[in-house]
């Protein structure tokens, strides 16, 4: 598109060029026919002067480069109006067209441009020439007052056709706009016309007089040539320092691109050039390279993906004061070779210079704004995932409840099931890949106005906008749950996850944070109910600010010997003899009654008061273990102890006071771990759970085969004793809980560990599980959690007059042989 525009400018010169030689030739083509016409002899000395006299004016020119053309400022205009005083109008015009044809041929100016020049000449002195006679000038000599109004006439003509000869060929050659050549010192040409109309005016009574004037009119010529220099060359430096100036004043901007671009059309503007180019490099920010012109750029991106350009350059570094270090070029693209003055040369090293300050200072502060705003997202969106952070949930949530925006506010809160065995079977890195799987399906699924949060770990919620109606909010959350179905593939391997979700419509109260515990409320509902996903209600919200109180009240609680102990026995199946018996802790609270450890344990946790709690649970544990085993009873108590004990280093020494305090063996102590909430792998956990071994106490494994990771805690955690979760018994006459219930009993006999199956309610499970193998039982067939004194009753009292027997035997002694239920020996660590 570029190169046809020029094509189609430079045929435009051409033929406008054409045109101007045509009338010069027809100009000089009447004066020859005019001067052969003539009876009038030549005035040959008049012929000579005026002819050196325009020789002179037009060596004695003012040069005006415009981009990569130089145009000259002559007086042939005075001497013009002077020769109509001197010569006929024939002569005048001939003589003008040698003297122009002799001057341009002495110098180096192409032969196009002699022939314009010639030409434009002739055809001006022609117009002052026709323009005078139409006036009434009658000839050299003769002239009167009277005739002052043919010279200025004449002056007028000599202005109006040498503007409208040079300047559209000047704008075409440069491609420059029209009214911004006419615009250009126009003051200063009018200003030459005044002095050389005052010139004409001064022959017009003068020259008549005293013929021998016309020597000083060179000296004239010379002095007004000189004023007109002076005076171009004052208003040229006033405009370049006025045009840096406004340069340097738009590079006080901070943003990069604002100062390139003024970088670009200023230098295009202030140097005349056809392009201007700045091309940074070895900064903060990216290398670029900007190209364009005085009307605007052009280009605008990377150094490698810039058009071609051609033409002569002018190129500057942009470098420190030093000069040790360049962080660019500034390139004046000119399409003819140009040659900058003096003044035009240290206009360049001053304009480079500030830009180059003006560059460096925007890249500092793009980088500072770079950093400012990274440093803003990761302070509101989790790196991990890039998804929004909680402090970014806080902030839209708030905005969004206080603007009133249409449609109602919900948030789901999303929770991983069992994640944590991933990354203990699988590794962090394999988890990090599901967390990051997860985000991006739960940002698919979600709608675009939606915000999706990591509030941490593999807890996710998404804030719901714009709900039309309450009934609307579980079908939107069961949609972005359903986008976790599909298997997620980790180093080859297919994982199913699975999540629980709450959601909660936006309270009238309590903002944020009133939102987030209400889903959360929820979603430990669907947890509980073994639903995906459960709507908040309050009839079913037990962490109300009644619960809340309850945390207040752990100190009192602690301090007062509220917490108690009941206890539930596990029976030999076959016998139906108490081995143990597990310790349960409740809160007896004066107002609420017993309260079970799910309404309180979580706030015990986060209290700080979870060692006073379990050296509470496990004084009482061990003063009844104490107690039946003075009364004949000797079997051991089992205490369930939260994940968080085992991080703390002391738990082993505490837990020896304990025993200490208590006069009972290590071996009376059974300590129960949750695998459903599967261990960590810090180091500490290990030393603790060594240390509590080496003690003599032994370990049991809770909720066995509830979790991923259950043959690799086996594996890595030296326990005694297996616990068959109570949901496996429940549903023992299904094909692959009996499965799992058999092969859990087959694993415990191949590792010499006892193995205990929780929640036997019948007979029929009973015998089912002893014809499975296993040993022991614990349920509500044998006996509920009871106080102390209750089970020591029970125990004395016995069944079928067996005391310690809560059950009836399943065969007459010696009919068959028992299985063991005690570890005959220390277990083989597995490697």
């Amino acid at each position: 598109m570029g190169n046809t525009s020029n094509d189609e400018t430079d045929r435009r010169l051409n033929l406008t060029v054409g045109l101007v030689v045509v009338i010069g030739v027809a100009c000089v083509a009447w004066a020859v026919s005019s001067v052969l016409d003539a009876t009038v002899p030549a005035p040959w000395f008049r012929i000579v002067s005026v002819a050196a006299m325009l020789g002179l004016s037009d060596r004695a020119t003012i040069q005006i480069r415009i981009k990569d053309s130089h145009h000259v400022v002559g007086m042939q205009e005075a001497v013009i109006l002077v020769g109509l005083m001197l010569l006929p109008g024939p002569w005048l015009v001939l003589c003008t067209a040698v003297a122009i044809t002799i001057a341009k041929a002495t110098t180096r100016t192409p032969v196009v441009k002699q022939l314009f020049n010639t030409a434009k000449n002739t055809a001006v002195v022609a117009a002052a020439v026709g323009t005078a006679g139409v006036f009434g000038l009658s000839g050299p000599f003769s002239t009167t007052r009277d005739e002052l109004p043919a010279i200025i006439a004449a002056a007028l003509a000599i202005i109006v056709v040498d503007e409208a000869l040079a300047l559209p060929v000047i704008a075409l050659a440069t491609r420059t706009p029209l009214i911004t050549l006419f615009r250009a010192n126009v003051d200063v040409r009018v200003g030459g016309m005044v002095l050389r109309l005052a010139l004409a005016t001064f022959g017009l009574f003068w020259f008549s007089r005293y013929p021998a004037l016309i020597v000083v009119v060179p000296l004239v010529i010379v002095g007004l040539q000189i004023m007109t220099a002076n005076q171009l060359r004052a208003r040229a430096e006033r405009a370049a320092w006025q045009k840096l100036a406004q340069a340097t004043d738009e590079f006080n901007e901070v943003d990069l691109s604002a100062v390139l671009s003024s970088a670009v059309t200023r230098a295009s503007e202030l140097f005349s050039s056809d392009e201007a180019e700045v091309e940074i490099a070895n900064l903060s920010v990216p290398d670029r390279l900007v190209r364009g012109d005085s009307t605007g750029i052009g280009y605008s991106g990377a150094v490698q993906g810039a058009p071609p350009a051609d033409g002569h350059v002018i190129a500057t570094a942009l470098e420190s004061h030093g000069g040790t270090t360049s962080i660019g070029e500034l390139r004046l693209r000119f399409r003819g070779k140009v040659t900058l003055n003096e003044r035009e040369e240290y206009t360049l090293r001053t304009f480079a210079a500030a830009l180059c300050t003006a560059i460096r200072n925007a890249a500092a502060f793009a980088e500072a704004q770079r950093l400012s705003d990274h440093h803003a997202y990761a302070a509101s969106h989790d790196p991990l995932t890039g998804l929004s952070n909680r402090r970014h949930l806080y902030e839209v949530g708030a905005k969004l409840l206080s603007s009133g925006a249409k449609g109602q506010l919900g948030l789901m809160l999303v929770d991983l099931n069992h994640f944590k065995e991933i990354n203990d079977t699988l590794g962090h890195a394999a988890g990090d890949q599901v967390l990051a799987e997860v985000a991006h399906r739960l940002a698919a699924s979600a709608e675009p106005d939606d915000l999706v949060v990591r509030l941490g770990g593999d807890e996710f919620a998404v804030l719901f906008s714009g709900i039309a109606a309450p009934a609307l909010a579980l079908p939107r959350a069961n949609a972005v749950l359903a986008g976790l179905t599909p298997p997620i593939e980790v180093d080859g391997m297919r994982i199913v996850v699975e999540a629980s979700a709450g959601v909660a419509l936006a309270p009238f109260r309590g903002g944020v944070d009133e939102l987030l515990r209400r889903a959360d409320v929820a979603m430990y509902q669907a947890k509980r109910e073994g639903r995906p996903v459960d709507m908040y209600a309050r009839s079913r919200d037990t962490a109300d600010i009644g619960r809340l109180a309850l945390s207040v009240e752990l100190p009192r609680a602690v301090a007062e010997h509220e917490f108690t102990v009941n206890f539930q026995p596990v029976v030999d199946l076959g016998t139906g003899e108490m081995i143990s018996a597990e310790a349960l802790a409740r809160w007896h609270h004066p107002q609420r009654g017993d309260l079970n450890p799910n309404r309180f344990l979580d706030y015990v946790e986060r209290s700080g008061l979870l060692a006073a709690f379990s050296e509470a649970v496990l004084d009482q544990a061990l003063r009844a273990a104490a107690a039946w085993n003075a009364d004949g009873f000797a079997v051991p108590v089992a205490v369930n102890i939260s994940p968080r004990s085992l991080l703390d280093p002391s738990f082993p020494e505490a837990v020896a006071s304990r025993l200490e305090v208590a006069a009972v063996p290590a071996e009376t102590l059974i300590i129960e771990l949750t695998e459903s909430l599967t261990l960590s792998q810090l180091d500490v956990v290990d030393e603790v759970l060594g240390a509590l071994r080496d003690l003599g106490i032994r370990l049991a494994l809770d909720d066995f085969g509830t979790g991923y990771s259950s043959l690799a805690t086996l594996a890595r955690v030296p326990v005694h004793e297996l616990k068959i979760d109570r949901e496996f018994v429940a549903a023992m006459e299904g094909s692959a809980e009996a499965a799992v219930v058999r092969s859990t009993i087959d694993l415990g006999r191949s590792l010499g560990l006892l193995v205990v199956a929780e929640g036997v309610e019948s007979e029929r499970q009973r015998g089912r599980l002893w014809e499975l193998g296993c040993p022991a039982g614990q349920g509500h067939l044998f006996g509920r959690p009871m106080p102390v004194h209750r089970l020591l009753a029970t125990l004395r009292r016995g069944y079928d007059g067996r005391p310690g027997a809560l059950a009836p035997s399943l065969h007459e002694s010696g009919e068959v042989i028992r299985m063991p239920v005690r570890r005959p020996g220390a277990r083989q660590d597995l490697g």
